[in-house]
């Protein structure tokens, strides 16, 4: 018995096929031309590897960094928490003796040994050069294996049919999504929107720069400042630190 294709994913499969032929598209429009340059004619290299270093001593209660992703990335909701994507989540931690709490936002960790890149089936995860951690939707299949094998939960699957996207920011119903440490701004040699928000709006808790640069401002801090990689113990090896954390 053959069933309907889903529209959405119907207008995906066109787009990669449009692309074949030769069709125009939007600037960016292909997570895969992401995957292969960080700018016109420039390779995507191991020279680079970006990250974020997060200060959770300077997060308050705002939510500028989460606000700030999904409007740059076209993520809407549609008033349903359990199923509404969220590129970035602000987690609330306590701990139960003191009660000493703390706030930090939540985001794809851009792991070096990512497991949503091991258990895709397509190749629709991948691992750029430079360390960015993307999903390829004109590949994904929406199997759901990258959600189960992400330890951070940084993985979503779109349930509902997208509207407003962004034409750097292509996102489709039954596929899967994730914090892009907004690749197509990285690519235009500037930050992620998150760390541009937090910086005028928030506490300032986040800053990103190249690991591999040990001049960069974040080289910097993780060689002189304590910090911590989330899930240290299933070395991954995540381009997302924290500080602050007890």
């Amino acid at each position: 018995r053959r069933t309907a294709m889903n529209p959405d994913r119907r207008q995906i499969l066109a787009w990669g096929t449009a692309a074949a032929a030769g069709a125009l598209l939007a600037p960016g429009l292909r997570l895969v031309a992401l995957a292969q340059a960080r700018s016109p004619g420039e390779a995507a290299s191991l020279l680079q590897r970006w990250g974020l270093l997060i200060d959770t001593t300077k997060c308050g209660e705002c939510d500028e960094c989460v606000t700030a992703c999904h409007e740059e990335n076209g993520v809407t909701g549609h008033g349903r928490p359990a199923t509404d994507p969220q590129w970035i989540r602000q987690v609330n931690l306590r701990d139960r003796r003191t009660g000493f709490a703390q706030t930090l936002p939540l985001m794809c960790q851009h792991c070096e040994q990512a497991p949503c890149v091991d258990v895709c089936p397509t190749g629709a995860s991948l691992r750029r050069a430079d360390g960015i951690v993307l999903v390829d939707r004109h590949t994904c299949i929406g199997c759901r294996y990258c959600v189960m094998a992400c330890p951070f939960g940084a993985r979503q699957f779109v349930h509902e049919r997208t509207t407003g996207q962004k034409p750097d920011v292509p996102r489709g119903k039954g596929t899967v999504e994730a914090c892009s440490l907004c690749v197509h701004r990285v690519d235009r040699d500037e930050e992620p929107a998150c760390v541009s928000a937090c910086r005028k709006d928030g506490g300032g808790a986040m800053t990103f720069g190249n690991l591999a640069d040990p001049d960069s401002a974040i080289a910097r801090r993780l060689k002189s400042e304590r910090s911590v990689a989330l899930r240290a113990d299933l070395a991954l090896d995540p381009g997302v630190r924290y500080q602050g954390l007890s």
